[in-house]
């Protein structure tokens, strides 16, 4: 084809990228490959290794180590041996391996972008123009934070040895969300890349021993997912940080329950895309150019289910399926082409089987035209049209280049159309009326809100999701804490296993009159409620002494007080200023009945009249402070290196249950709800099993204090059972378990069901009167999650 032909046809001539020096890299190595462990190559104990192929033709590409019990227990062993010395280096000292880490990966980018581009299958394009730059502004980013890390987070230390386990859709870029932010904190780290994509990460735990990176710090073991298990099972490993496929984040969750390892989920999508019908209608297709067809679809943030206000969906329709003759599919490193290959045949043939599933359901199928490349794992642009939000397509992450389309009318039935997904990790809103944006972005259940734009990410911006798309932050401020534990929670001690309880001392008898009963209700939605079974429990003294009955809860007072708490949404609106005004009225009502708040804490635990009069008036004091904190703990304004700010937003999570240790009744109590409640949540609390009496009185408080109905519900009974049951409840969205190590287990093992976000004591003791362990951010950021809505400026 001659110049004049293309200039007449306008058509696009092959633009190749050389890939000599990636395939010079994979000969040196014989195109076989071993752990990274301990700062060299290691061969598999085993023996043995696993073939991936190149996606875009099909061919053996190399093998690499099948990782065994063996060689994680090493590669673990490794990074346990290095963690004290990296974290004594000081944070000045990260930093600079930090920042050599960056320039590594600029001085090496072609090589990193080939190399991905080759094993993934995604455009060169991407690789190029987005995941080598991003990988190293996040090494560059968190090179910023471990220098600063002594003065902005001198509170917290590091976790210790973290095991990472990242997807195959961006191995070089989640690689670098994972260990920049790890490393920084003065944490060490075993790897375990994806089985189909390995060899960018082997290449770069190669480069980093190269610029400087100690021996150890870093661990790379590869494998299928019997490796990953084996990381996540192992008990030298302190933390888990996963991302990946819902299905396996549950496994992880239920594996890791009761161990005190912490744990990070970045989980599947179904992320809608929101238009208008005021919105830039040609700037919306690009939008969705870039948020389903953006590396094949296989992005977990992918927006794909395209909702359409009524009055331009017609036209929308007809300039997508324009602009989707367009796209250009073929080989990988072609720089004129907009999609490359689908990851692996086992994809794809999960993307064919959904998409005929999509049209047997009704859907309308359009395909974008032109020749696929005969050899490869390719497959079109492909648009549903006329979805029903019901439908197969429309609630299953695909993870490929399909677009699902449904139409709304209104604005709230956008919102709802957007949130009908167990996901919740994405959106994007596009419309010219900065106000209705900006108004439909906080509705939206999702971690990251993107206004007229779409698949932009940052080190500076947290990404994570709610509900099934897991709990966790990666990037920015919050993302350093996930690698950071509290310093006040440092060397707590087991809890002493509770004694018996006392013999109910012998009744003196006598004629007198009796004591009037007043047996404890439980407290839903606002009223005094007798207990589904209509049993109660016994509530003694310490040397046996009746001191009243406490209502025996049950699965169905749990449900119900579930219900009042979710009915009560209206206080996550309320205004700070307004749950600020509450909690200082609750503080002067319960300072009212102090003296006998203390008789009754006095003659529950036994301890001293002062003893108890200083539970009560930290008691008050704590209340004072969380209302102080209600206006005060605000999100921040990320500063992205583009043209527009990100807003993080502090957002309360929901529905908490809460169940309370038996010491310090009435001060556990407060100290555990009244975090959640100035953050704007509603809660369904357990008080302590042992000494209940301290919360059945507080809900005379509540009741005099303009506390709307719902917002608190006390269930009293069996701590540990009524655990297990708000665990597997459906409807709550997080829950902190503080008492034995068994309520600890239970409520992490039996969330998995909507993955609620947990915060467990594992049957260690605080100090309820240490504000450092107990009171303000430590707490407070547990009692929100952060929504990041990206605003770009201008045109």
């Amino acid at each position: 084809m001659s110049v004049a032909q293309y200039y007449e046809t306008m058509d696009y001539g092959p633009a190749p990228e050389a890939d000599g020096e990636a395939r010079a890299w994979l000969k040196r190595h014989d195109a076989t490959f071993g752990h990274y462990i301990g700062g060299k190559f290691v061969a598999p104990q085993s023996g043995k290794h696993l073939t991936t192929i190149e996606p875009a033709t099909g061919k053996t590409l190399a093998k690499i180590a099948q990782g065994a019990s063996a060689d994680v227990e090493a590669a673990v062993g490794a990074a346990r041996s290095a963690q004290p010395l990296w974290a004594k280096l000081g944070g000045h000292g990260r930093a600079r391996h930090l920042y050599a880490l960056a320039r590594m990966l600029q001085r090496h980018a072609r090589l990193f972008a080939v190399l991905e581009a080759i094993d993934n299958g995604k455009p060169i394009r991407e690789t190029r123009d987005l995941d080598v730059p991003l990988a190293a502004r996040h090494f560059l980013y968190h090179a910023g934070w471990a220098q600063l890390q002594e003065r902005e987070f001198a509170d917290q230390v590091p976790i210790g040895v973290i095991g990472q386990i990242i997807p195959w859709n961006f191995s070089l870029l989640m690689l670098a969300w994972k260990i920049a932010p790890a490393l920084a904190a003065g944490n060490t780290v075993v790897l375990k890349p994806a089985e189909f994509t390995s060899l960018t990460a082997l290449l770069f735990a190669e480069l980093a021993a190269e610029a400087g990176l100690p021996p150890c710090v870093l661990n790379v073991v590869t494998g299928d997912g019997a490796t990953g298990a084996l990381l996540v099972e192992n008990p030298g490993i302190d933390k888990i940080a996963f991302t990946g496929s819902t299905e396996v984040g549950r496994l992880i969750r239920q594996s890791t329950a009761g161990t005190a390892k912490s744990l990070t989920l970045e989980l599947g999508g179904k992320s809608p895309f929101i238009v208008f019908d005021d919105a830039d209608i040609d700037g919306a297709v690009e939008g969705v150019v870039d948020a389903i067809w953006f590396n094949q679809g296989q992005v977990c943030c992918a927006g794909s289910r395209l909702l359409l206000q009524e009055g331009i969906a017609e036209t929308f329709r007809r300039r997508l399926i324009r602009r989707m003759e367009t796209l250009r599919v073929g080989p990988p490193l072609d720089k004129s082409i907009d999609m490359g290959a689908v990851v692996a045949p086992v994809q794809l043939e999960r993307i064919k089987s959904l998409v005929e599933t999509g049209v047997k359901e009704g859907a309308e199928k359009y395909q974008a035209p032109g020749a696929l490349p005969a050899e490869g794992c390719f497959y079109p642009p492909t648009l549903l049209w006329n979805v029903h939000p019901a439908s197969t397509v429309a609630i299953e992450e695909i993870f490929g280049p399909v677009l699902v389309a449904m139409t709304f009318r209104t604005p709230d039935e956008a919102v709802m159309l957007a949130n009908n997904t167990r996901y919740g990790l994405a959106a994007s809103v596009w419309s010219e009326t900065i106000g209705l944006a900006l108004d439909i972005a906080p509705k939206l259940l999702a971690g990251v809100v993107w206004i007229n734009a779409t698949n932009l990410f940052d080190a500076s911006v947290g990404f994570g999701g709610y509900r099934e798309s897991g709990f966790g932050r990666e990037g920015g401020r919050e993302g350093m804490y996930e690698y950071l534990k509290p310093k006040a929670w440092s060397g707590r001690k087991a809890r002493a296993k509770a004694l018996p309880p006392p013999a109910p001392a012998a009744d003196g008898g006598g004629s007198g009159v009796p004591a009037i009963d007043r047996t404890a209700k439980l407290f839903v939605g606002g009223k005094q409620v007798r207990p589904d079974g209509n049993y109660s429990r016994t509530v003694l003294s310490p040397k046996g002494r009746h001191l009243g009955e406490a209502g025996e809860g049950n699965r169905k007072d749990i449900r119900n007080a579930v219900a009042a708490a979710r009915a009560a949404e209206a206080w996550a609106r309320a205004t700070a200023h307004n749950r600020a005004q509450i909690l200082y009225y609750l503080a002067e009502n319960l300072s009212a009945r102090s003296d006998e708040f203390a008789r009754r804490i006095a003659d529950m635990t036994g301890i001293t009249a002062a003893k108890a009069r200083a539970e009560v008036n930290t008691s008050i004091e704590r209340l004072f402070s969380y209302g102080a904190w209600a206006d005060k703990f605000e999100g921040t304004i990320h500063a992205p290196p583009l043209r527009g700010v990100a807003l993080a937003m502090h957002e309360p999570i929901g529905v908490v249950g809460v169940a309370c240790p038996d010491e310090a009744p009435l001060l556990g109590f407060i100290s555990l709800v009244a975090p959640l409640i100035a953050m704007g949540n509603r809660v369904v609390v357990v008080p302590s099993e042992r000494h209940p009496l301290a919360a059945t009185d507080f809900y005379q408080v509540l009741e005099t204090s303009d506390v709307p109905a719902g917002v608190v519900n006390i269930v009293t009974g069996d701590r540990d059972g009524l655990v297990k049951v708000l665990a597997e409840h459906d409807d709550v969205d997080a829950l902190w378990a503080f008492g034995s190590q068994e309520a600890s287990a239970a409520a992490e093992r039996l969330s998995i069901g909507n993955l609620k976000r947990t915060l467990v004591d594992h049957g260690l003791l605080l100090d309820w009167y240490d504000r450092a362990a107990c009171e303000g951010p430590i707490l407070l950021r547990h009692a929100v999650q952060v929504k990041n809505i990206w605003i770009p400026y201008g045109d």
